[in-house]
């Protein structure tokens, strides 16, 4: 952004340089090689004191005698054939108010968020979603088939509990292998019950071989996207307070061999795995970059609080340093994390 980039380090006290002016005698481009640079109208000079942030002055001396031009607010600065626009502080990102700044810091992480958003939402109007609590293909001979429950179904509840998501029957059924369930189910309006004895799988996972209805509609693909979405951001974050808390240590994390070990063996399970995977890295990356520590965007913004409440800027070389201090240590994490994915992917 403008006021970020040493562009102003560009001109110095003393330097030989030219100038060329507009019209109305406001200097458009400052030359920085040299006094025979830029072109016959071209003034040429030494610098003696300039600001271009507020004031947008320059003063020359030329001949023996200081002579003060005004700067336009989009003069160009020119050396070693590149051209860079000067920054006053009204365009500069330290010039702008606490909330412009806040605004401005936090549009990074929403954009995880908005692709996570988005990439559930393609998932949803290419592979469908769940339909509510409907059922769709009832398997012959499996414990819904032989319990009489058929395609089209509604499940109402399961033993007694509501169920609104197909979620919400998932996690019942998968926590009751070998058990019988009582299912509250509608059909043609009418509503019923029915028992259901549950199967299970190889890891002892309840099941009664049945596959949820799907819709493209686009009211349930855009709530599919946005609760997709949060669910998986609480995930995350009850992961992150995990760590916090010491319940997970560092030897349980992964960084970027990891990461690309974990895409290959996804992107072998098909394109919807490798999107949704795609959505829950970009919304780890939002969170993580939420996170109050210095060097990440969730430090700015709290540097920014700070300001809010104390009415003043911290000093910009003290928060620059704790900036540069958070962002050793997240170098030495990411040295960590990649050890542990080298050890796991070679020596185990």
């Amino acid at each position: 952004m403008a006021g970020e980039d040493p562009e102003m380090d560009m001109l110095k006290p003393h330097m030989e340089v030219s100038i060329e002016r507009d019209a109305v005698g406001k200097v458009t481009h400052i030359l920085l090689d040299g006094p025979n640079a830029g072109s016959e109208r071209a003034i040429s000079g030494t610098v003696v004191r300039f600001d271009l942030e507020q004031a947008l002055s320059l003063t020359l001396e030329i001949d023996g005698e200081q002579r003060t031009y005004s700067v336009h607010p989009q003069a160009q600065l020119v050396g070693d054939g590149q051209e860079v626009q000067i920054a006053p502080l009204n365009r500069q990102f330290k010039g702008k108010t606490v909330s412009q700044r806040f605004w401005a810091i936090f549009a990074g992480p929403f954009a995880n968020f908005l692709l996570a958003f988005l990439l559930f939402v393609m998932i949803g109007l290419m592979y469908g979603v769940p339909n509510g609590t409907y059922l769709g293909e009832v398997r012959a001979g499996g414990p819904a088939a032989q319990a009489g429950l058929m395609e089209g179904d509604k499940v109402v509840a399961i033993q007694g509990q509501s169920v609104s998501t197909w979620k919400d029957v998932v996690q019942i059924i998968s926590q009751a292998p070998d058990k019988e369930l009582t299912f509250e189910y509608e059909r043609n309006g009418k509503v019923s019950t029915v028992p259901v004895k549950v199967g299970k799988d190889e890891n002892n996972i309840g099941k009664i071989m049945v596959t949820n209805s799907l819709t493209y509609a686009p009211g349930e693909v855009l709530k599919y996207g946005v609760s997709s979405t949060y669910e998986f951001t609480v995930m995350i974050l009850k992961s992150l307070g995990m760590l916090f808390t010491g319940a997970v240590g560092l030897n349980d994390l992964s960084g970027p061999v990891g990461i690309f070990k974990m895409t290959g063996e996804f992107a072998q399970q098909g394109m919807a795995i490798l999107m949704k995977w795609a959505a829950v890295l970009s919304i780890n990356l939002g969170l993580f970059n939420l996170l109050p520590l210095p060097a990440l965007d969730g430090g700015r913004l709290a540097f920014l609080a700070v300001e809010a409440l104390r009415g003043r800027p911290i000093d910009p070389h003290k928060e620059g340093m704790v900036h540069f201090l958070g962002f050793a240590f997240l170098m030495l994490l990411i040295l960590v994390v990649t050890w542990n994915d080298v050890q796991r992917l070679f020596f185990q």
